[in-house]
């Protein structure tokens, strides 16, 4: 007989965890989260790093939460969570002294509910700063722009926060390769991001750019096939179509709203307490069972927030599950994404040689730094990383986010984060991983200074910088170290995720259901994967669905 009795467990207290537990208890079901940390958000985290003081995202970091349904849903700006939209958007200064900066052709007119508005003028200023490189390019950029102004946006939308659709009916970028106004390039789908790149743009410049983009938002190396969506959001990203939004407090504070609206409707959360095995009976997912023993009724439903091969090979057991799954899901990849990351406590902000080429330089969220050499990125860079762990010429993003955000370090002072891409944890050894966890800030600051001559040891006051090492010791669902749960590549994407025979949500036993980053639409702060799996729920059990409530189409 079971301990307590709930009519919905979510397993895992991570960033999908709490957005389904917030819908679930917002349709009136009794709900508890089980969370093995010491508190909620998984890589919705935030910790005083590097020295007191200093605020640094230890996983998550660029964040446009603002246009989540859950966002407006659950009334989180009320509850904590406040966003800035920085002037300035993505910018990447190069080795010889020139710079590309782009400006947020929509800027967010409305706080509270995260609406942007088309803007022009900085449109045009994108467009002007591509031709600086290439007149092809620009004008490429420029049709590009109309095609997402006419219907690429809304197919974003659609494709995030909608559940994959069968194998056979097109999904809403596929609708757009027949597309007789706005058309999608149907061999895109097929390409990698290098190849993508070298189709749209000509200057090693973009090329450079939208490859490193690439990494940023999936963990792609150049040679990986991408799929249409990441191709369309990585032209989003080095265009500046969306704008950039820094979270006033850090990412951790989308998790403490979170929690809030979720404890206002009468939600529970145990931390430090650990699933166990979910309880199955007759092939239905009855409830789980803890690490100390303690049993957990579900009447309704068991949602797992873990990654696939947990949720499979342990939360249910292999057997009740076919070979054909379990072979599948032991082969799931987990060999991308990986990150030397973490922050930078500086006495002052870099300043770049490039702002002599634009003087907006280095003023932006999303700002990268690395040789322009689009061949070195998208060939010799992956290769130095695989065999020697640190590349011989490193290709960085940096987001200087105390420019905008007082509460990230103290008065004068500034943070910086800084995001490099590494190996596979099993590629080195433990003693291997520590020796370049040091090594990585003095390379880090003798390359930086080529672009930034002031970024000397004179100009730090401490760094802490985590490996996939540390990455897979915190969060067990990040296997090999790598941030996405799982692989993004174009065939663990979309219907294929995280393998075809789970896609929808719904879990090889009755009653339990998958909502973490390891099904679609993937991982990262915003992503519909939660959403999406709720949306399955509330069809299953005919509750009630708040996006038809507040005549939203998804």
């Amino acid at each position: 007989m079971a301990d307590t009795s709930y009519d919905a467990i979510v397993v895992g207290g991570g960033h999908q965890g709490t957005i389904i537990a917030c819908y679930l208890a917002d349709a009136g079901l009794k709900t508890v989260i089980f969370e093995r940390q010491h508190e909620l958000g998984g890589g919705a985290c935030g910790e005083e790093l590097p020295l007191p003081g200093f605020l640094q995202n230890t996983c998550a970091h660029f964040t446009r939460f603002y246009g989540h349904p859950a966002y407006e849903d659950f009334n989180l700006r009320e509850h904590g969570l406040q966003y800035v939209f920085p002037e300035h958007n993505l910018g990447m200064a190069y080795d010889d002294g020139t710079c590309l900066i782009t400006y947020p052709a929509w800027k967010v007119v409305d706080p509270v509910t995260g609406r942007a508005e088309f803007d022009q003028e900085n449109a045009e200023k994108t467009i002007k700063e591509i031709a600086r490189f290439s007149q092809r390019d620009a004008d490429t950029a420029a049709d590009l722009l109309e095609k997402y102004k006419k219907k690429w946006q809304a197919a974003f939308r659609e494709w995030r926060f909608s559940p994959p659709t069968p194998w056979g009916e097109p999904d809403a970028f596929e609708r757009l390769i027949n597309d007789p106004e706005c058309p999608i390039d149907p061999a895109w789908q097929f390409m990698t991001s290098q190849q993508v790149a070298y189709d749209i743009f000509e200057s090693d410049h973009l090329r450079t750019l939208f490859m490193r983009s690439v990494m940023t938002s999936s963990g792609c190396f150049p040679n990986d096939v991408i799929g249409i969506n990441m191709a369309l959001h990585t032209l989003g990203l080095t265009l500046s179509w969306s704008p950039a939004a820094i979270a006033i407090g850090g990412t951790h504070t989308i998790t403490h709203a979170l929690q809030r609206a979720f404890s206002e409707r009468g939600g529970e959360f145990v931390v430090e307490s650990e699933v166990d095995k979910v309880i199955i009976e007759n092939g239905v997912a009855k409830g789980v069972r803890l690490l100390d023993g303690t049993e957990v009724e579900a009447k309704q439903v068991v949602v797992s927030d873990l990654d696939i091969n947990q949720t499979i090979l342990r939360l249910i057991g292999e057997d009740y599950v076919s070979d054909r799954i379990i072979h599948r899901v032991k082969n799931f990849l987990y060999d991308r994404a990986q990150l030397f990351w973490g922050n930078f406590a500086l006495h002052e902000l870099p300043k770049y040689k490039a702002v002599d080429f634009n003087p907006d330089c280095g003023l932006q969220p999303r700002f990268h730094w690395g040789p322009k050499d689009a061949d070195y990125f998208a060939t010799r860079h992956q290769a130095e990383i695989f065999v020697k762990g640190i590349p011989d010429k490193l290709v960085v993003i940096v987001a200087p986010d105390s420019i905008w955000d007082p509460t990230r370090a103290p008065a004068g002072k500034h943070t910086v984060l800084i995001e490099q891409y590494a190996a596979p944890l099993r590629f080195f050894s433990e003693r291997e991983w520590l020796r370049m966890k040091k090594e990585i800030v003095d390379v880090m600051l003798e390359q930086w200074s080529w672009y930034a001559p002031n970024m000397t040891r004179d100009n730090l006051i401490g760094a802490f910088i985590t490996t996939p090492y540390e990455t897979q010791a915190r969060n067990m669902n990040m296997r090999e170290g790598g941030w996405t749960v799982g692989d993004m590549l174009a065939s663990q994407v979309g219907r294929f995720r995280p393998i075809p025979e789970l896609a929808y949500y719904r879990m090889p036993v009755k009653n339990m259901y998958l909502c973490s980053s390891a099904a679609h639409s993937g991982p990262g702060i915003g992503r519909g994967s939660g959403y999406n799996c709720f949306k399955v729920i509330a069809e299953d059990y005919v509750l009630k669905k708040i996006w038809e409530e507040k005549g939203r189409p998804f």
